[in-house]
């Protein structure tokens, strides 16, 4: 069904002038299909699983909401409803929570992202800065031994360091103070409340103590929790940034202008977004197909394998459906749209992405789980801690010290960092040995898998058809099928021009659509393809699999054969595998008999072959049932399962898309690092799990000599830092051993 945009009301109270005022209007934005009503926003502020849940929750308890899914990788929220539901209510709702929700538009949201990324450089720059600065006069305080330092010469470093540190926090903080203000303004508190308090109170016992001549100030503890807070923000922004590029790697697919036929057959340049199905479109060689289609005049080859993986291309004639993103080779098709953009193939594939994307954010790692707790419990423990001293007689001054050393000391650095170091050392492992880790949490979610799923053409094979009996042709008849492969299109073509290099080309070359390429070389016809093209009976065509008949001048026909070879190191890999007790399974959109054929090379019981893009989500779906899933694939046919997946792989020739979608990029010829990726994985997460145990004995152990006024703001603020160099060290030992698990 077309998409239609209509034009809805605005519920009571909400004026359209209120809403030029506070936000863009969304009802221009929202499509109406099959009786329901479709709208995309976008959604900045929300960091977590726990986000997502408030979002959704809110949206589905309105009148007629169907689903509400907030993809957090590229804040785009769709919603999906029936009734009178007015747009502008959808958005009231999600920004009535504390976030700001505004329609959706991909280049603004990128340019938005990649603005927030330089924020949090320059916020970490100036913290980092400040804290190398003021450490260095902390150093000379602490250094100085009874009656080295004066009064007057203590109290003009405080003071420095206070004019350092306050301009610092000031715009360091702001990431945190934002999102702390914007939580506490709708009655709610993050993770980020405590930490800006606990900023707020160093400053300011800071500052009191330098004014007043006391001996101790802690501006160092204030800007240093800042720049380890800002290290652990920014990675976690870059790592959801390239986390946005699977759906428009996609998108890149999609012809954005066409050739529509007008009444009186004149063609005329459109844009794709303006194709309605019945338009009447022309497609010529070497351009993809905009919409969806019915071949309605002509018969062309089509590359297909952005949707199939196939190494061979489709014959495509009158009658025949022809989907977007379809690569015509070799003749002009006239088609009949029977989609637009947003409803095409394309369109299909990029939501099945952006849904297996939010599946996995939404698998909350252990520092999520952890981190929940954290906002009441050290509120608390605050709270506890300036009671405490003033029912037992201690002054102000020693309740406000006391409760800033709890904040601080128990300051999330250590659990913040026990994930992001290890990620850093085994990510950086991993990329020294040829693999590009792109997804923040991918190696924990690695570790845990029980089934490992496998594309064919491209991940097991090495995706390019090779001649493999070329020596049994004459000289004479090797330099005619080079003259002619090398102005052909077709993937048989170019693994025979492969072979021969750059030489001279055939005369009066004219390629058959589905039958083969024909011409002649030094006076002589020259025909490569189908056995019948040639004159070969199609029943005595030869062995399956890929192949050709050469026909020189009045020679005898020859078979070419052609193969895609398995790699190397498969049958190593998937032994492996299956010795650490891992299932592996193989899917493909190539012919039984090819799909076959590598799988009983490489011992591969489960197999399934001619799969589409929908059906290899629904397999991954389906086996994640019974435990973690990981995908390796490099199609744009694999995007979606990719996506889906608990984790996934793709080799460094993968198409865009395919790496986009996937969280692990390999290099080289073979996929031996699918299982040495696995076991670095295994114990990366076994570091993390130590990291986690550290922070949590440390909390227990510092959290009640703080409350007890044991630790002072300052030694709070060393501790804190130690413990994250705790954490970072125990990651390094990653770098000691080989990866085993």
């Amino acid at each position: 069904m077309t998409a239609a945009v209509r034009h809805l009301g605005c519920p009571s109270g909400l004026t359209p002038a209120r809403i030029a005022e506070d936000r863009p209007d969304p009802r221009p934005f929202v499509r109406e299909q099959g009786g329901e009503r479709h709208l995309e926003l976008s959604v900045t502020g929300a960091k977590c699983a726990g986000c997502i849940a408030k979002i959704e929750g809110a949206l589905t308890a309105l009148p007629g909401v169907r689903s509400a899914r907030l993809n957090l990788s590229t804040g785009k929220l769709a919603v999906r409803w029936t009734g009178s539901l007015a747009p502008i209510a959808i958005t009231e709702a999600v920004n009535d929570l504390g976030y700001t929700a505004i329609p959706f538009d991909p280049a603004a949201a990128e340019d938005a992202d990649d603005g927030h990324g330089r924020f949090l450089l320059r916020c970490m720059a100036v913290a980092g800065f400040a804290s190398a600065n003021i450490m260095l006069l902390s150093v000379s305080v602490w250094a100085a031994h009874d009656g080295e330092m004066g009064e007057a010469t203590r109290a003009l470093l405080h003071l420095i360091s206070a004019l350092i540190a306050i301009p610092a926090v000031a715009f360091a903080g702001r990431p945190f103070f934002q999102s702390a203000w914007k939580a506490l303004r709708h009655g709610r508190a993050n993770m980020d409340v405590p930490i800006s308090l606990a900023v707020f109170l160093a400053l300011g016992v800071s500052l009191f103590e330098a004014l007043s001549g006391g001996e101790h100030a802690y501006f160092d503890a204030a800007v240093m929790l800042l720049f380890f807070l800002l290290i652990g923000r920014w990675l976690d922004h870059r790592l959801r940034t390239k986390a946005r590029s699977a759906a428009r790697d996609l998108l890149a697919l999609q012809a954005t202008t066409a050739l529509r036929l007008d009444d009186n057959g004149h063609a005329e340049a459109v844009s794709a977004r303006d194709i309605r199905p019945g338009d009447k479109l022309v497609v010529q060689p070497g351009t993809r197909l905009p919409v969806n289609a019915e071949v309605i005049e002509g018969t062309s080859d089509l590359d297909v394998a952005f949707l199939t993986g196939e190494t061979l291309p489709r014959l495509a004639s009158q009658g025949d459906t022809v989907l977007a993103g379809a690569r015509n080779l070799s003749s002009r098709l006239v088609v009949k749209a029977t989609s637009d953009t947003a409803t095409s193939v394309l369109s299909d594939l990029v939501r099945l992405v952006e849904a297996g994307q939010q599946a996995k954010d939404q698998y909350t790692i252990l520092a999520d789980k952890a981190a929940r707790a954290y906002v009441p419990i050290v509120h608390s423990l605050a709270a506890l801690t300036v009671a405490g001293w003033l029912l037992l007689g201690g002054s102000v001054r020693e309740a406000v010290m006391a409760a800033t050393a709890t904040l601080i000391i128990t300051c999330p650095c250590a659990l913040g960092l026990a994930t992001p170091a290890v990620q850093v050392v085994a990510t950086g492992e991993l990329f020294r040995r040829g693999v590009l880790v792109k997804s923040g949490n991918a190696l924990e979610r690695l570790a845990r898998i029980r089934h490992v799923v496998f594309d064919k053409t491209g991940t097991l094979t090495e995706g390019r058809l090779e001649w493999t009996n070329a020596e049994i042709l004459s000289p004479r008849a090797r330099s005619a099928a080079f003259a002619l492969a090398r102005a052909g299109l077709h993937p048989i073509a170019r693994s025979i021009a492969a072979s021969a290099g750059p030489g001279v080309l055939a005369e009066d070359v004219t390629e058959v659509p589905g039958e083969g390429l024909s011409g002649r070389v030094s006076g002589e016809t020259v025909k490569i393809g189908r056995a019948g093209f040639v004159g070969i009976p199609e029943e005595d065509a030869g062995s399956a699999g890929p192949q050709a008949w050469l026909k020189v001048g009045d020679d005898e026909p020859v078979l070419l054969t052609f193969e895609d070879r398995v790699r190397a190191d498969g049958r190593a890999t998937i032994e492996a595998l299956r010795d650490a007790g891992i299932t592996v399974s193989l899917l493909s959109g190539d012919k039984e008999a090819a799909v076959r054929a590598v799988a009983e090379t490489l011992g591969i019981e489960q197999y399934r072959s001619e799969v589409r893009p929908e059906d290899k989500a629904e397999f991954i779906s389906e086996l994640k049932k019974s435990g973690s899933v990981a995908m390796v694939g490099d199609g744009i046919n694999d995007a979606p399962a990719l996506a889906l997946a608990d984790v996934s792989l793709s080799p460094g020739t993968a198409a865009d898309a395919a790496q986009s979608a996937a969280d692990f990029v390999f290099q080289g010829e073979g996929i031996s690092a699918v299982h040495q990726t696995w076991r670095m994985a295994r114990r990366a997460r076994r570091h993390i799990l130590q990291n986690f145990a550290f922070a949590a004995v440390y909390n227990l152990v510092a959290a009640p000599a703080a409350m007890a006024g044991l630790v002072t703001p300052l030694i709070a603020a060393l501790a804190m830092s130690g413990s994250s160099m705790v954490v970072t060290l125990n990651a390094l030992r990653l770098k000691t051993h080989g990866g085993n698990p």
